[in-house]
C-alpha cells in the first residue's frame, strides 16, 4: 500500500485528516503553475529531513527555502560527519553529569542526537574560512546560503560525505540553483565561527556575510518576480523567525512600498505551539488576514502535531501525485 493511499483511507479524522487536506490542496496548488515556499525551523535537518525534502526539490515541488541559520548548516553537518553522530534514546532521564560527559566529549545534544563537534563544525571551518576571506578579499559578499552553495563546490568537502548525497537538501537546493533565505543567521555555530574570525582579524568585514534586511531586499525582488506570471504558497514547518520573516514581504510590499502583488496562495503550518500566550508560532492562520498576509479566500491548514513525523508523511504524499 502506497503511503498516498495508506493516509486516505486511516488519516479521517483530527490532526490526520488535515495532513490529508493540506497534502491535496499542496498538489493542487502546483497543478495550477504555483510555487511554493517552504520554512524550517526547529532542528529539522538533524531530524534528517533532508530524506523527504531533497526528493521534494529535485522534482519541482518546492522552489524557495526559508530557514534558521542551524538548519542550513546542519544538514552539511550531518552529511560529513553522520557516522560519528550519536542518538541518545534514554535522553530525558540524563542527569547533569550525563550532560557534562558529553560536553567533555565534545557532542552537542539536540534532544536524542549528538552532533560531535570536531568531525562536524571543525571538519569545514578550514573550507569555509578560505571563502570568507577569498570574499573579504575581493571586496565582496555574499548571502549565507551562497557560501554553503561555494562550499558544497569544494571537491574535498563533497568527497567527505557519509551519507547518500540524495539525502542532502542544500545539495538538492544548489543544484536546482534555488533561493535559500536564513534570517537570524547569526544564531547559528557558523555565525559564531564567522564572528570570531572577524574579531581575531583573520577576515576583515563583517558585510562579508550579507545582512538580514539585505534578505529581505533580494525577497522582495524574488517575490516581484516570481508572482508576476503565478502565485507562490507557504507551508511552514515550525514558526519563529523562519516562517515570520518570509510571510511579512507581502505586507511590505503592500503597505511599505505601496505596490501590487498577490498575497499568499496557500498556508499550511505544522506546529506544537499554544495559541493563547501571543507567538507568532501558535498564531492560527486566520489572524495573518488582519496583517495582510492572507487572503480570505487563501486555503489554510494547521497539523498540530510534530513536524518530524508529520513533514515526510506528507512529502511522500505529495511526491506520488
Amino acid at each position: 500500500m502506497s503511503i498516498k493511499h495508506f493516509m486516505k483511507h486511516n488519516y479521517r479524522h483530527f490532526n490526520a485528516a488535515v495532513c490529508v487536506d493540506a497534502a491535496e490542496a499542496y498538489i493542487e496548488q502546483l497543478k495550477r503553475g504555483n510555487k511554493m515556499m517552504v520554512t524550517l525551523a526547529g532542528a529539522m535537518s538533524t531530524a534528517e529531513l533532508g530524506i523527504s525534502l531533497a526528493e521534494m526539490i529535485r522534482q519541482d515541488k518546492v522552489q524557495a527555502i526559508c530557514c534558521t541559520g542551524a538548519n542550513l548548516e546542519e544538514d552539511i553537518f550531518n552529511a560529513v560527519a553522520h557516522n560519528h553522530y550519536e542518538r541518545v534514546p534514554h535522553y530525558r532521564t540524563l542527569s547533569t553529569e550525563d550532560e557534562v560527559a558529553l560536553y567533555d566529549r565534545g557532542m552537542n545534544r539536540v534532544t536524542d542526537t549528538c552532533i560531535p563537534e570536531d568531525e562536524a563544525f571543525r571538519a569545514i571551518e578550514k573550507q569555509i574560512l578560505q571563502l570568507w576571506q577569498k570574499a573579504d578579499k575581493e571586496g565582496k559578499s555574499y548571502f549565507p546560503f551562497e557560501f554553503m552553495y561555494q562550499l558544497l563546490d569544494d571537491p574535498s568537502v563533497r568527497s567527505s560525505f557519509q551519507i547518500d548525497p540524495k539525502h542532502s537538501w542544500v545539495l538538492a537546493a544548489k543544484e536546482k540553483n534555488i533561493p535559500i533565505w536564513s534570517p537570524g543567521w547569526e544564531d547559528s555555530t557558523l555565525a559564531n565561527i564567522f564572528v570570531s574570525h572577524v574579531v581575531s582579524g583573520d577576515v576583515k568585514r563583517y558585510s562579508v556575510v550579507k545582512s538580514g534586511v539585505e534578505q529581505m531586499g533580494f525577497l522582495i525582488e524574488w517575490y516581484l518576480e516570481n508572482t508576476a506570471s503565478s502565485q507562490i504558497g507557504f507551508f511552514q514547518i515550525g514558526g519563529g523567525i523562519a516562517g515570520d520573516f518570509p510571510i511579512c514581504v507581502v505586507p511590505l510590499i503592500h503597505q511599505d512600498l505601496q505596490r501590487e502583488c498577490p498575497k499568499w496562495s496557500y498556508f499550511c503550518q505544522i506546529s506544537d505551539s499554544t495559541t493563547s500566550f501571543g507567538s507568532y508560532s501558535g498564531a492560527v492562520p486566520n489572524e495573518k488576514i488582519t496583517w495582510g498576509k492572507l487572503s480570505h479566500d487563501t486555503p489554510r491548514f494547521v497539523i498540530e502535531s510534530d513536524a518530524s513525523i508529520v513533514a515526510p508523511l506528507l512529502f511522500s504524499y505529495i511526491l506520488e501525485a
